[in-house]
C-alpha cells in the first residue's frame, strides 16, 4: 500500500460492490467499508488534529512508533491507525471469484513453508476461525522470504519492523454477520475465493523493498 500522511482519506474499494458475490454481498461491504472502516480513517484523524508533528508521519510509522507517541493520544492512534491499515490491506486483498491460484514466488514460498497448498490453508483456516473474539489472521513474510500465519487481537498489527503482511483475513463479526451471522468458518472458507494471489505474489516479491 502507499504511504499516505494525515489527513488520511477513505480509499474506495478497488471492485465494485457486487463483485465478490456471493461470497460477501453488497450489504455487508457497504457497512464494512463505508461505515467501519470509515469510522477508524475519521477517528485517526481526530487524534492526530492537534499533534502537527505526528501528521508528517506515515501510517506505517505511527504504527511502528507507539510507544513513543503523546500518552493521551497513543491507544487511540493504535486502535483506530491500525483499524485503518488493517481495513485497507483487507480490502486490496481480494477479488472478484475468478478461480485463481498462488503463482511465481510466493507459490514455490507456501509449498517450501508448509508443505503444501493444502496444509496452508488448513493452518490459514485454523487461525482465522480460533481467533478468540474480534481479530485478524495475516499471513507475512520476513525480509528472508520465509512465511509465516500470525495472529492479531482487535486492531493491532504484527510488528511492521520484522514482518511483510501479504494479506489478511478480517474476523471481527462486523466483517460477516449480515450475511453469515455465527458461522464464521463459512465465511472464511469464502473468502479463500477471494484472494487476489496476483497482488499477494507483488508484495512477496516487493519485500523489503519499501520503508
Amino acid at each position: 500500500m502507499q504511504a499516505e500522511t494525515y489527513p488520511f482519506v477513505v480509499r474506495p474499494l478497488p471492485y465494485e460492490y457486487d463483485e465478490l458475490m456471493p461470497v460477501l454481498d453488497e450489504e455487508t461491504l457497504h457497512y464494512h467499508h463505508d461505515k467501519h472502516y470509515k469510522t477508524y480513517v475519521d477517528n485517526l484523524n481526530s487524534a492526530l488534529a492537534d499533534y502537527p508533528e505526528l501528521q508528517k508521519m506515515s501510517l506505517k510509522e505511527l504504527l511502528t512508533n507507539i510507544e513513543f507517541l503523546p500518552m493521551n493520544v497513543r491507544v487511540a492512534i493504535r486502535n483506530n491507525g491500525g483499524g485503518v491499515y488493517n481495513h485497507e490491506l483487507y480490502f486490496d486483498s481480494m477479488k472478484g471469484v475468478a478461480g485463481q491460484d498462488p503463482v511465481g514466488d510466493l507459490a514455490e514460498a507456501i509449498q517450501r513453508d508448509f508443505g503444501s497448498y493444502k496444509q496452508w490453508k488448513e493452518q490459514m483456516k485454523q487461525a482465522a476461525v480460533l481467533r478468540f473474539g474480534s481479530g485478524w489472521a495475516w499471513l507475512v513474510s520476513d525480509a528472508q522470504g520465509t512465511l509465516s500465519i500470525v495472529q492479531t487481537a482487535n486492531q493491532d498489527v504484527p510488528d511492521l519492523d520484522v514482518y511483510i503482511p501479504i494479506f489478511l483475513v478480517d474476523v471481527w463479526e462486523h466483517a460477516y454477520y449480515l450475511q453469515y451471522q455465527n458461522r464464521r468458518a463459512d465465511y472464511v472458507e469464502g473468502w479463500f475465493e477471494l484472494i487476489n494471489w496476483r497482488k499477494a505474489a507483488r508484495r512477496y516479491e516487493e519485500r523489503g523493498k519499501k520503508k
